[in-house]
């Protein structure tokens, strides 16, 4: 299947499954269902998607997803791991380039290995980080991709 089909259906996947997770309360009140997902390959194409009815909101929530996916991308982890290497002093922070006001230090970046070996850096915001990560390998799951 063409790579672009599949992100297309990670999409709509996502969009199918957001309303099981909008049923918990305390992901209501977050962004109300205003939520963004951000997808960068290993070439550095950039996939997203952003969900809901509120512009404003819903432009919030992609920043925070690029920032999220920007950062798997060059480190290669999830978020909040690099940043507890770094503030461990376990990795110096100017190596890769990301100072320390730009890191994301909550869950909800993380990088994704496909069946096919294709690595994908993927943010996504709007829900609480644990589970902004988990509706991304519970799409993948469901499309059988990992």
């Amino acid at each position: 299947m063409e790579f672009r089909n599949c992100i297309q259906e990670l999409m709509q996947e996502i969009e199918r499954i957001l309303p099981i997770y909008m049923e918990n309360p305390l992901d209501q009140v977050k962004t109300n269902g205003n939520v963004s997902i951000c997808i960068i390959d290993e070439e550095g194409n950039v996939y997203g998607k952003m969900f809901g009815q509120e512009k404003v909101t819903r432009r919030s929530t992609y920043k925070l997803a690029w920032i999220k996916a920007s950062q798997v991308w060059i480190t290669k982890m999830k978020t909040g791991d690099y940043e507890k290497l770094i503030f461990n002093n376990e990795v110096d922070e100017t190596v890769l380039g990301i100072d320390a006001p730009d890191l994301i230090g909550w869950p909800g970046g993380q990088p994704v290995k496909l069946k096919d070996g294709t690595i994908l850096s993927i943010g996504f915001s709007g829900f609480r980080g644990e589970i902004d990560l988990e509706i991304v390998i519970k799409a993948l799951t469901n499309l059988n991709y990992i």
